[in-house]
Protein backbone atom coordinates (compact mmCIF):
# COMPACT_ATOMS: atom_id res chain seq x y z
CA UNK A 1 0.00 0.00 0.00
CA UNK A 2 0.90 3.88 -0.65
CA UNK A 3 0.29 6.78 1.56
CA UNK A 4 0.01 9.54 -1.24
CA UNK A 5 0.34 13.25 -0.87
CA UNK A 6 0.90 16.50 -3.00
CA UNK A 7 2.65 19.85 -1.49
CA UNK A 8 2.35 22.98 -3.76
CA UNK A 9 5.91 24.94 -3.89
CA UNK A 10 6.78 28.04 -4.75
CA UNK A 11 10.25 28.28 -4.45
CA UNK A 12 13.24 27.40 -6.35
CA UNK A 13 13.27 24.39 -9.19
CA UNK A 14 16.48 23.48 -8.78
CA UNK A 15 15.94 23.32 -4.79
CA UNK A 16 13.19 20.22 -5.38
CA UNK A 17 14.71 18.45 -8.23
CA UNK A 18 18.51 18.11 -6.21
CA UNK A 19 16.28 16.66 -3.22
CA UNK A 20 14.70 14.11 -5.06
CA UNK A 21 17.77 12.75 -6.85
CA UNK A 22 20.20 13.06 -3.66
CA UNK A 23 22.25 10.57 -4.23
CA UNK A 24 22.97 9.23 -0.51
CA UNK A 25 19.12 8.61 -0.54
CA UNK A 26 18.60 6.87 -3.82
CA UNK A 27 21.79 4.53 -4.09
CA UNK A 28 23.84 6.99 -6.06
CA UNK A 29 20.93 8.08 -8.45
CA UNK A 30 20.38 4.43 -9.17
CA UNK A 31 16.43 4.47 -8.26
CA UNK A 32 15.64 7.69 -10.50
CA UNK A 33 13.66 7.99 -13.31
CA UNK A 34 13.35 11.31 -15.82
CA UNK A 35 9.96 11.66 -17.54
CA UNK A 36 9.97 14.22 -21.05
CA UNK A 37 12.95 15.86 -19.74
CA UNK A 38 16.46 15.10 -19.64
CA UNK A 39 18.92 13.75 -16.55
CA UNK A 40 21.23 17.02 -16.15
CA UNK A 41 18.82 19.38 -17.72
CA UNK A 42 15.88 19.08 -15.78
CA UNK A 43 15.90 22.39 -14.53
CA UNK A 44 16.54 23.96 -17.21
CA UNK A 45 13.56 22.69 -19.77
CA UNK A 46 11.05 23.29 -16.97
CA UNK A 47 12.03 27.11 -17.13
CA UNK A 48 11.99 27.32 -20.55
CA UNK A 49 8.38 26.12 -20.60
CA UNK A 50 7.35 28.25 -18.50
CA UNK A 51 8.66 30.99 -20.73
CA UNK A 52 7.69 29.31 -24.17
CA UNK A 53 4.45 29.25 -22.82
CA UNK A 54 4.09 32.85 -23.49
CA UNK A 55 1.50 34.07 -20.97
CA UNK A 56 1.62 35.84 -18.26
CA UNK A 57 1.97 34.36 -14.83
CA UNK A 58 3.75 31.44 -15.81
CA UNK A 59 7.00 32.22 -14.58
CA UNK A 60 4.53 33.34 -11.02
CA UNK A 61 3.17 31.44 -8.22
CA UNK A 62 3.27 27.86 -7.74
CA UNK A 63 6.77 26.55 -9.42
CA UNK A 64 6.38 23.16 -8.97
CA UNK A 65 4.25 19.90 -7.59
CA UNK A 66 6.01 17.72 -5.27
CA UNK A 67 3.78 13.96 -4.82
CA UNK A 68 4.98 11.80 -2.42
CA UNK A 69 4.24 8.01 -1.76
CA UNK A 70 4.99 5.99 1.14
CA UNK A 71 4.81 2.40 0.91
CA UNK A 72 4.18 0.16 3.84
CA UNK A 73 7.73 -1.22 5.45
CA UNK A 74 8.33 -4.77 3.80
CA UNK A 75 5.80 -4.92 1.47
CA UNK A 76 7.51 -3.57 -1.89
CA UNK A 77 11.46 -3.39 -2.96
CA UNK A 78 12.87 -0.29 -4.62
CA UNK A 79 12.79 -1.29 -7.88
CA UNK A 80 9.18 -2.39 -7.73
CA UNK A 81 8.52 1.46 -6.29
CA UNK A 82 10.35 2.61 -9.01
CA UNK A 83 8.34 1.01 -11.21
CA UNK A 84 4.99 1.92 -9.60
CA UNK A 85 5.79 5.88 -9.46
CA UNK A 86 7.34 5.75 -13.58
CA UNK A 87 3.96 3.67 -14.39
CA UNK A 88 1.89 6.36 -11.99
CA UNK A 89 3.76 9.52 -13.33
CA UNK A 90 3.36 8.40 -17.16
CA UNK A 91 -0.34 7.67 -16.41
CA UNK A 92 -1.10 10.71 -14.32
CA UNK A 93 1.33 13.48 -15.96
CA UNK A 94 1.05 12.99 -19.34
CA UNK A 95 3.17 16.53 -20.85
CA UNK A 96 4.73 17.10 -17.51
CA UNK A 97 8.35 17.13 -17.14
CA UNK A 98 8.40 15.02 -14.11
CA UNK A 99 12.06 14.30 -11.97
CA UNK A 100 11.83 10.95 -10.23
CA UNK A 101 13.38 9.49 -6.91
CA UNK A 102 12.70 6.39 -4.21
CA UNK A 103 14.29 7.29 -1.07
CA UNK A 104 15.57 3.80 1.04
CA UNK A 105 17.37 6.31 3.66
CA UNK A 106 14.77 5.07 6.37
CA UNK A 107 12.18 2.04 7.38
CA UNK A 108 9.55 2.48 5.00
CA UNK A 109 10.68 3.05 1.10
CA UNK A 110 9.28 6.58 -0.25
CA UNK A 111 9.17 7.87 -3.79
CA UNK A 112 9.40 11.05 -4.40
CA UNK A 113 8.05 13.02 -8.18
CA UNK A 114 8.57 16.66 -8.52
CA UNK A 115 7.28 18.07 -12.04
CA UNK A 116 6.54 21.42 -13.63
CA UNK A 117 3.63 23.46 -12.28
CA UNK A 118 3.38 24.26 -16.48
CA UNK A 119 2.38 21.19 -18.85
CA UNK A 120 5.31 21.16 -21.66
CA UNK A 121 2.50 19.98 -24.81
CA UNK A 122 -0.60 22.57 -23.79
CA UNK A 123 1.46 25.15 -21.89
CA UNK A 124 -1.57 24.85 -19.26
CA UNK A 125 -0.36 25.46 -15.76
CA UNK A 126 -1.22 22.14 -13.04
CA UNK A 127 -4.45 22.47 -10.76
CA UNK A 128 -4.70 20.34 -7.19
CA UNK A 129 -7.64 20.49 -5.42
CA UNK A 130 -9.45 17.87 -2.88
CA UNK A 131 -11.47 16.46 -6.12
CA UNK A 132 -8.21 15.82 -8.11
CA UNK A 133 -6.16 14.26 -5.46
CA UNK A 134 -9.26 11.61 -4.69
CA UNK A 135 -10.63 11.39 -8.06
CA UNK A 136 -7.14 11.17 -9.98
CA UNK A 137 -3.81 10.64 -7.91
CA UNK A 138 -5.46 8.74 -4.93
CA UNK A 139 -7.55 6.51 -7.10
CA UNK A 140 -4.52 5.83 -9.62
CA UNK A 141 -1.97 5.45 -7.19
CA UNK A 142 -4.56 2.47 -5.07
CA UNK A 143 -5.38 0.90 -8.64
CA UNK A 144 -1.01 0.36 -9.53
CA UNK A 145 -0.94 -0.95 -6.01
CA UNK A 146 -3.69 -3.29 -6.57
CA UNK A 147 -1.69 -4.47 -10.09
CA UNK A 148 1.16 -5.19 -8.15
CA UNK A 149 -0.09 -7.21 -5.86
CA UNK A 150 0.33 -4.61 -2.61
CA UNK A 151 -2.87 -3.67 -0.20
CA UNK A 152 -4.79 -0.48 -0.18
CA UNK A 153 -5.09 1.17 2.79
CA UNK A 154 -8.66 2.16 4.34
CA UNK A 155 -9.80 0.23 0.89
CA UNK A 156 -14.00 0.21 1.00
CA UNK A 157 -13.46 3.05 3.96
CA UNK A 158 -14.86 6.84 3.41
CA UNK A 159 -12.26 9.36 2.11
CA UNK A 160 -10.41 11.05 4.97
CA UNK A 161 -7.00 12.13 5.01
CA UNK A 162 -4.60 10.01 7.70
CA UNK A 163 -1.33 11.48 8.09
CA UNK A 164 1.59 8.81 7.53
CA UNK A 165 2.49 8.94 10.89
CA UNK A 166 -1.05 7.73 12.22
CA UNK A 167 -1.31 5.48 9.24
CA UNK A 168 1.70 3.54 10.51
CA UNK A 169 1.30 3.54 14.25
CA UNK A 170 -2.36 1.83 13.26
CA UNK A 171 -0.46 -0.44 10.88
CA UNK A 172 1.29 -1.82 13.58
CA UNK A 173 -1.65 -2.29 16.09
CA UNK A 174 -0.57 1.36 18.22
CA UNK A 175 -3.46 3.31 19.33
CA UNK A 176 -3.02 6.84 18.21
CA UNK A 177 -4.20 10.32 19.76
CA UNK A 178 -6.78 10.22 17.21
CA UNK A 179 -8.23 6.85 18.23
CA UNK A 180 -8.37 7.55 21.57
CA UNK A 181 -10.21 10.87 21.50
CA UNK A 182 -12.39 9.44 19.02
CA UNK A 183 -13.55 6.41 21.35
CA UNK A 184 -13.40 9.05 24.61
CA UNK A 185 -15.71 11.58 22.20
CA UNK A 186 -18.22 8.44 21.28
CA UNK A 187 -18.31 7.46 25.03
CA UNK A 188 -19.05 10.50 26.26
CA UNK A 189 -21.61 11.39 23.90
CA UNK A 190 -23.40 8.29 24.70
CA UNK A 191 -23.46 9.22 28.42
CA UNK A 192 -24.20 12.80 27.91
CA UNK A 193 -27.97 14.28 28.59
CA UNK A 194 -26.73 17.58 26.80
CA UNK A 195 -23.64 19.51 25.37
CA UNK A 196 -23.18 21.08 28.22
CA UNK A 197 -22.87 17.81 30.11
CA UNK A 198 -20.77 16.48 26.85
CA UNK A 199 -17.93 18.98 27.57
CA UNK A 200 -18.05 18.28 31.49
CA UNK A 201 -17.42 14.57 30.66
CA UNK A 202 -14.82 15.36 28.63
CA UNK A 203 -12.78 17.62 30.92
CA UNK A 204 -13.47 14.71 33.66
CA UNK A 205 -12.03 12.21 31.35
CA UNK A 206 -8.96 14.90 31.33
CA UNK A 207 -9.47 16.75 28.55
CA UNK A 208 -8.95 20.54 27.46
CA UNK A 209 -11.56 22.34 25.13
CA UNK A 210 -11.09 24.91 22.94
CA UNK A 211 -14.20 26.73 21.43
CA UNK A 212 -13.78 28.51 18.87
CA UNK A 213 -14.95 28.30 14.83
CA UNK A 214 -13.93 24.31 15.90
CA UNK A 215 -14.14 22.04 18.60
CA UNK A 216 -10.65 21.08 19.55
CA UNK A 217 -9.63 18.43 22.20
CA UNK A 218 -6.09 17.87 23.90
CA UNK A 219 -5.07 16.04 26.97
CA UNK A 220 -3.62 18.03 29.70
CA UNK A 221 0.40 18.13 29.39
CA UNK A 222 -0.09 18.34 25.58
CA UNK A 223 0.59 21.14 23.32
CA UNK A 224 -1.33 21.41 20.26
CA UNK A 225 -5.73 21.00 20.04
CA UNK A 226 -6.82 18.39 17.43
CA UNK A 227 -9.93 19.18 15.67
CA UNK A 228 -11.81 15.84 14.90
CA UNK A 229 -14.46 17.84 13.86
CA UNK A 230 -12.55 18.61 10.47
CA UNK A 231 -12.54 14.98 9.57
CA UNK A 232 -15.36 13.82 10.42
CA UNK A 233 -18.94 15.70 10.99
CA UNK A 234 -20.18 13.83 13.81
CA UNK A 235 -17.75 15.64 16.02
CA UNK A 236 -18.74 19.28 15.23
CA UNK A 237 -20.51 21.16 17.42
CA UNK A 238 -24.04 20.54 15.56
CA UNK A 239 -23.02 16.99 14.91
CA UNK A 240 -22.44 15.98 19.10
CA UNK A 241 -25.38 17.95 19.37
CA UNK A 242 -27.61 16.16 17.17
CA UNK A 243 -25.72 12.69 18.27
CA UNK A 244 -26.84 13.10 22.14
CA UNK A 245 -30.31 13.85 20.67
CA UNK A 246 -31.27 11.46 18.26
CA UNK A 247 -28.77 8.39 18.91
CA UNK A 248 -24.61 7.80 17.90
CA UNK A 249 -25.69 4.44 16.63
CA UNK A 250 -28.50 4.79 13.40
CA UNK A 251 -25.82 8.11 13.05
CA UNK A 252 -22.74 5.58 13.05
CA UNK A 253 -24.87 2.84 10.89
CA UNK A 254 -25.73 5.61 8.23
CA UNK A 255 -29.68 5.59 8.69
CA UNK A 256 -29.82 9.27 10.09
CA UNK A 257 -27.38 11.80 9.03
CA UNK A 258 -24.44 13.28 11.82
CA UNK A 259 -25.96 17.13 11.19
CA UNK A 260 -30.06 17.73 9.66
CA UNK A 261 -30.12 21.06 8.31
CA UNK A 262 -33.95 22.41 8.12
CA UNK A 263 -35.12 25.65 6.89
CA UNK A 264 -36.80 27.45 9.13
CA UNK A 265 -41.08 27.53 8.08
CA UNK A 266 -41.70 30.95 5.85
CA UNK A 267 -45.30 31.73 5.12
CA UNK A 268 -45.94 33.00 1.64
CA UNK A 269 -45.44 36.50 1.08
CA UNK A 270 -46.20 38.01 -2.40
CA UNK A 271 -43.12 38.49 -4.82
CA UNK A 272 -42.23 42.65 -3.27
CA UNK A 273 -40.67 45.11 -5.63
CA UNK A 274 -37.35 45.68 -4.82
CA UNK A 275 -35.68 48.89 -4.59
CA UNK A 276 -31.80 49.93 -3.89
CA UNK A 277 -29.17 47.19 -3.18
CA UNK A 278 -31.87 44.55 -3.57
CA UNK A 279 -32.77 45.68 -7.10
CA UNK A 280 -28.93 45.76 -8.03
CA UNK A 281 -28.78 42.19 -7.12
CA UNK A 282 -31.70 41.23 -8.78
CA UNK A 283 -30.07 42.94 -11.86
CA UNK A 284 -26.81 41.69 -11.38
CA UNK A 285 -27.68 38.02 -11.05
CA UNK A 286 -29.82 38.35 -14.21
CA UNK A 287 -27.33 39.52 -15.95
CA UNK A 288 -24.64 36.68 -14.98
CA UNK A 289 -27.61 34.01 -15.59
CA UNK A 290 -27.49 35.10 -19.37
CA UNK A 291 -23.90 34.71 -19.26
CA UNK A 292 -24.00 31.42 -18.12
CA UNK A 293 -26.48 30.19 -20.55
CA UNK A 294 -23.65 31.70 -23.21
CA UNK A 295 -27.09 34.20 -24.17
CA UNK A 296 -26.58 37.95 -25.06
CA UNK A 297 -24.00 39.33 -25.46
CA UNK A 298 -22.42 36.87 -27.65
CA UNK A 299 -18.55 37.85 -26.12
CA UNK A 300 -18.19 38.22 -22.66
CA UNK A 301 -15.12 39.14 -20.85
CA UNK A 302 -12.70 37.09 -18.61
CA UNK A 303 -13.85 38.84 -15.52
CA UNK A 304 -17.35 38.53 -15.80
CA UNK A 305 -17.37 34.68 -16.53
CA UNK A 306 -15.44 34.69 -13.00
CA UNK A 307 -18.35 36.25 -11.42
CA UNK A 308 -20.69 33.64 -13.12
CA UNK A 309 -19.09 31.15 -11.21
CA UNK A 310 -19.69 33.48 -7.85
CA UNK A 311 -23.32 33.70 -8.53
CA UNK A 312 -24.44 31.56 -5.71
CA UNK A 313 -22.20 33.56 -3.54
CA UNK A 314 -24.13 36.89 -4.79
CA UNK A 315 -27.96 35.24 -4.19
CA UNK A 316 -26.37 34.44 -0.59
CA UNK A 317 -25.82 38.31 -0.04
CA UNK A 318 -29.24 38.88 -1.80
CA UNK A 319 -30.86 36.72 0.21
CA UNK A 320 -29.16 38.31 3.19
CA UNK A 321 -30.57 41.73 2.28
CA UNK A 322 -34.00 40.58 1.55
CA UNK A 323 -34.33 39.01 5.02
CA UNK A 324 -32.80 41.64 6.72
CA UNK A 325 -34.87 44.52 4.24
CA UNK A 326 -31.59 46.48 3.35
CA UNK A 327 -32.19 48.31 0.46
CA UNK A 328 -30.24 51.95 1.27
CA UNK A 329 -26.72 52.96 2.44
CA UNK A 330 -29.07 54.23 5.77
CA UNK A 331 -30.42 50.80 6.30
CA UNK A 332 -26.88 49.27 5.98
CA UNK A 333 -25.41 51.65 8.43
CA UNK A 334 -28.10 50.71 10.89
CA UNK A 335 -28.32 47.34 10.78
CA UNK A 336 -24.24 47.27 11.00
CA UNK A 337 -24.80 49.72 14.22
CA UNK A 338 -26.94 47.00 15.88
CA UNK A 339 -25.19 44.14 14.58
CA UNK A 340 -22.41 45.48 16.15
CA UNK A 341 -24.30 46.79 19.78
CA UNK A 342 -25.35 42.67 19.86
CA UNK A 343 -21.83 41.86 19.45
CA UNK A 344 -20.80 43.73 22.08
CA UNK A 345 -23.73 42.68 24.42
CA UNK A 346 -22.42 38.97 23.50
CA UNK A 347 -18.85 39.88 24.03
CA UNK A 348 -19.39 41.17 27.80
CA UNK A 349 -21.65 37.95 28.46
CA UNK A 350 -19.19 35.53 27.83
CA UNK A 351 -16.70 37.59 29.52
CA UNK A 352 -18.64 37.38 32.51
CA UNK A 353 -18.97 34.22 31.95
CA UNK A 354 -15.56 32.75 31.66
CA UNK A 355 -15.02 35.21 35.04
CA UNK A 356 -17.40 33.31 36.45
CA UNK A 357 -15.23 29.89 35.28
CA UNK A 358 -11.89 31.03 36.23
CA UNK A 359 -13.09 31.00 39.94
CA UNK A 360 -14.31 28.02 40.25
CA UNK A 361 -11.72 26.74 37.66
CA UNK A 362 -9.44 25.27 40.89
CA UNK A 363 -13.11 23.38 42.05
CA UNK A 364 -13.53 22.39 38.31
CA UNK A 365 -10.07 20.44 37.68
CA UNK A 366 -10.71 18.82 41.01
CA UNK A 367 -14.22 17.58 39.76
CA UNK A 368 -12.14 16.74 36.85
CA UNK A 369 -9.31 15.30 38.53
CA UNK A 370 -11.22 12.71 40.95
CA UNK A 371 -13.32 11.63 38.12
CA UNK A 372 -10.53 10.70 35.41
CA UNK A 373 -8.07 9.18 38.44
CA UNK A 374 -10.11 7.17 40.21
CA UNK A 375 -9.01 4.43 38.11
CA UNK A 376 -5.74 5.67 38.95
CA UNK A 377 -6.72 5.38 43.25
CA UNK A 378 -7.87 2.10 42.60
CA UNK A 379 -4.50 0.35 41.20
CA UNK A 380 -2.71 2.16 43.72
CA UNK A 381 -5.05 0.51 46.46
CA UNK A 382 -4.70 -2.94 44.78
CA UNK A 383 -0.86 -2.48 45.15
CA UNK A 384 0.23 -1.88 41.70
CA UNK A 385 3.55 0.31 41.31
CA UNK A 386 4.08 3.68 39.43
CA UNK A 387 1.08 5.20 40.46
CA UNK A 388 1.94 7.25 43.51
CA UNK A 389 1.80 10.64 41.56
CA UNK A 390 -1.71 9.92 40.42
CA UNK A 391 -3.03 8.84 43.86
CA UNK A 392 -1.19 11.80 45.12
CA UNK A 393 -3.59 14.46 42.88
CA UNK A 394 -6.41 12.29 43.70
CA UNK A 395 -6.09 12.60 47.47
CA UNK A 396 -5.11 16.40 46.75
CA UNK A 397 -8.42 16.55 44.28
CA UNK A 398 -10.74 14.91 46.86
CA UNK A 399 -9.74 17.40 49.70
CA UNK A 400 -9.90 20.70 47.61
CA UNK A 401 -13.97 19.26 47.07
CA UNK A 402 -14.58 18.53 50.76
CA UNK A 403 -13.15 21.82 51.77
CA UNK A 404 -15.89 23.65 49.65
CA UNK A 405 -19.05 24.11 50.96
CA UNK A 406 -20.74 22.79 47.42
CA UNK A 407 -22.09 19.96 46.83
CA UNK A 408 -20.03 18.15 44.06
CA UNK A 409 -23.71 17.10 42.32
CA UNK A 410 -24.99 20.92 42.47
CA UNK A 411 -20.92 21.86 41.53
CA UNK A 412 -20.94 19.27 38.49
CA UNK A 413 -24.87 20.70 37.21
CA UNK A 414 -23.24 24.45 37.84
CA UNK A 415 -20.22 23.42 35.46
CA UNK A 416 -22.14 21.92 32.84
CA UNK A 417 -24.58 25.26 32.65
CA UNK A 418 -21.26 27.40 32.44
CA UNK A 419 -20.00 25.30 29.16
CA UNK A 420 -23.58 25.03 27.50
CA UNK A 421 -24.07 29.03 27.86
CA UNK A 422 -20.42 29.53 26.45
CA UNK A 423 -21.51 27.28 23.36
CA UNK A 424 -24.44 29.11 22.93
CA UNK A 425 -22.75 32.59 23.11
CA UNK A 426 -19.84 31.59 20.65
CA UNK A 427 -22.32 30.30 18.48
CA UNK A 428 -23.77 33.81 18.67
CA UNK A 429 -20.75 35.84 18.03
CA UNK A 430 -19.78 33.65 14.98
CA UNK A 431 -23.34 34.70 13.86
CA UNK A 432 -23.17 38.06 14.23
CA UNK A 433 -19.22 38.42 12.90
CA UNK A 434 -20.57 36.94 10.00
CA UNK A 435 -23.44 39.32 9.44
CA UNK A 436 -20.62 41.66 9.65
CA UNK A 437 -18.36 40.10 7.50
CA UNK A 438 -21.34 39.90 4.49
CA UNK A 439 -21.96 43.91 5.08
CA UNK A 440 -18.83 44.42 4.36
CA UNK A 441 -18.58 42.47 1.27
CA UNK A 442 -21.58 43.32 -0.03
CA UNK A 443 -20.30 47.09 0.46
CA UNK A 444 -16.98 46.84 -1.38
CA UNK A 445 -18.91 44.83 -4.41
CA UNK A 446 -21.78 47.56 -5.24
CA UNK A 447 -19.13 49.73 -7.13
CA UNK A 448 -18.03 46.94 -9.87
CA UNK A 449 -21.69 44.97 -10.34
CA UNK A 450 -22.58 48.58 -11.21
CA UNK A 451 -19.45 49.18 -13.52
CA UNK A 452 -20.62 45.83 -14.78
CA UNK A 453 -23.69 46.55 -15.71
CA UNK A 454 -23.13 49.45 -17.36
CA UNK A 455 -20.39 47.60 -19.55
CA UNK A 456 -22.66 44.59 -20.20
CA UNK A 457 -25.53 47.34 -21.38
CA UNK A 458 -23.00 49.50 -23.47
CA UNK A 459 -21.86 46.34 -25.46
CA UNK A 460 -25.70 45.42 -25.83
CA UNK A 461 -26.23 48.52 -27.27
CA UNK A 462 -23.38 47.93 -29.75
CA UNK A 463 -24.32 44.71 -30.94
CA UNK A 464 -28.47 45.46 -31.75
CA UNK A 465 -27.19 48.70 -33.26
CA UNK A 466 -24.68 46.53 -35.70
CA UNK A 467 -27.71 44.14 -36.52
CA UNK A 468 -30.02 46.84 -37.42
CA UNK A 469 -27.12 48.29 -39.87
CA UNK A 470 -26.68 44.73 -41.23
CA UNK A 471 -30.45 44.87 -42.32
Amino acid sequence: MAVTKILARKGRLDVGINYVLNGDKTQERVLTAHLNCDPGRECRQMLDTKRFAGVHGKMDGVQYYHIIQSFKPGEVTPEQALEIATEFAKEHLPGYETVIGVHVDKEHIHAHLVFNSVNADTGEKYHSNAQSYYQQIRATSDRLCREHGLSVIMEGSDRRAVSYIEWLRQSKGQPTFRTMLEADLRTAIQDANDLGHFFMLMEHMGYEISHGNRLGFRLRGQDRFMYPGRKNPLFTEDGIRAAIQNGLEDIEAGRRPAVIYRPSFQPYKKHPKYTGFMALYVHYLYVLGKIGQRQYPPRMTPQLRQEVMKSQRYREQFDFLRENDIATQGDMAAFQAHTEDALANLMKQRTILNVRKKKRKKLYDALADVAALAPAKQLYEDGLSGMESEYARYVEAVAVLDQCAIPRERLSTEKAEIYEQIAQINRDIRAERKKLALCREIQSRLPQMEYDIDKLEEREGEVKHDERRRR
